[in-house]
């Protein structure tokens, strides 16, 4: 099954390039998917019909689907808000306002994700596009399963084991609801479906993000970072969608400063870019809404392309043999030494780049050997692991 994220700083026109995408794949013959993740849903508007939170058919072989946040708290998080309300009602918060404080902020888009692999693993659909939140939000939505696992793997098994331990003297000392095992247990359910989620959407063979820009300085600088971010958690992009171009029968001189501005955001956007293909559209004389016109915007955008193509490959992570040692190799454009932080601690690699943090854990190869230099080499860092040197001694006696 073929996945496509699409994001973009909020206003480009990512809900109406997603859907327009939707549009042409089912036209196609594929039974296509296009689901939103973001709170202000606009698949609707886009659509120009009624779609709930289940998949709503809106033509032949296409499906539309509005996540409901409150649908999905109740399925993947009842258990565990129960259990915190119940520590907020102890220590004397009401009821409504603990159930209020136990929704995390964001909950929703996370377990909007759950649905991608429900979708991939119902067999039902040939293509799913998901139109995703506002960049900023999707960055720290597509981070989420790495930070999970590591609090999964390095915190939960002994917090999970304190617990165990210690819940039948605490149980008679206070009233403090100690967490049981259901709520354990929910807790690593989410977790072995993001897990499932991040591997789906990092799939080279089938999932790719399309980034929407419009030519315009702070959206193609954000859209920059977002490159740089989703590199350094192993997202692949396969196009830069520039919408809303100014078509060159626009003869007003009113105009003709903007076209000349545009001009010159376009060769940024292909600087920055490319080898990646950047597809464009134009700005259309009225608001491209419902299926024929999504039609024509599918037309606009991508021309001979096939839209369920994955357009462009790349390897944003890769371990390299070189020489006696390995060079781990991560995509990250646009980011000089001076903006990020990089080091060691036992098993795992700390990279930190602006305001986003990866953990990454080790592959066995790497983890006997010691980090040598980080450098770049391109739009990409390369982090040399080598054997350490055996002290003279032992020289000496081999």
């Amino acid at each position: 099954m073929r996945v496509v994220l699409f994001t973009g700083k909020g206003g480009v026109g990512k809900t109406t390039v997603a859907a327009a995408t939707a549009v042409r794949a089912a036209a196609a013959g594929g039974r296509t998917l296009v689901m939103s993740t973001d709170p202000a849903h606009s698949l609707a508007d886009s659509f120009e019909v009624e779609i709930g939170s289940h998949p709503t058919e809106i033509a032949e072989n296409l499906w539309a689907q509005q996540i409901d946040a409150q649908d999905r708290l109740e399925d993947n998080w009842r258990e565990i808000q129960d259990y915190m309300t119940q520590v907020m009602n102890w220590a004397g918060v009401e009821t409504i306002q603990a159930e209020e404080l136990t929704v995390i902020p964001g909950l929703d888009e996370i377990f909007a994700l759950i649905d991608v692999r429900t979708h991939v693993e119902s067999g039902r659909y040939d293509m799913l596009i998901v139109d995703c939140a506002p960049t900023a939000e999707t960055l720290r939505l597509l981070s989420l399963p790495e930070i999970m696992s590591w609090y999964i793997e390095r915190i939960f098994p002994v917090e999970r084991r304190v617990v165990k331990t210690i819940r039948p003297i605490v149980s008679k000392m206070t009233t403090l609801p100690i967490a049981g095992d259901a709520v354990f247990g929910a807790v690593e359910r989410l977790h072995r479906n993001l897990e499932a989620v991040k591997k789906i959407l990092t799939d080279e063979r089938t999932s790719s993000v399309r980034l929407v820009v419009n030519p315009e300085k702070m959206v193609i600088s954000e859209a920059r970072r977002t490159y740089t971010y989703l590199g350094l958690f192993g997202y692949r992009v396969d196009a830069v969608v520039v919408n809303r171009v100014l078509p060159d029968e626009i003869t007003d001189p009113y105009f003709g400063k903007w076209k000349d501005i545009q001009a010159e955001h376009l060769a940024t956007v292909r600087e920055s870019f490319e080898p990646v293909p950047i597809l464009t559209a134009r700005l259309f004389d009225r608001e491209m809404v419902g299926v024929t016109l999504l039609e024509e915007m599918g037309t606009e955008v991508y021309g001979d392309l096939d839209a369920t193509d994955v357009l462009y490959q790349d390897e944003p992570i890769r371990v390299r043999k070189r020489g006696t040692g390995y060079v781990l190799s991560i995509r990250l454009p646009f980011v000089s030494r001076d903006d990020m932080d990089i080091h060691r601690k036992g098993d795992e690699l700390f990279i930190r780049v602006g305001s986003y943090k990866r953990n990454l854990i080790l592959p066995q190869t790497l983890k006997r050997m010691a980090v040598r230099e980080a450098t770049f080499a391109g739009d990409r860092l390369e982090i040399l692991f080598a054997r350490e040197p055996k002290p003279a001694a032992e020289r000496g006696r081999s």
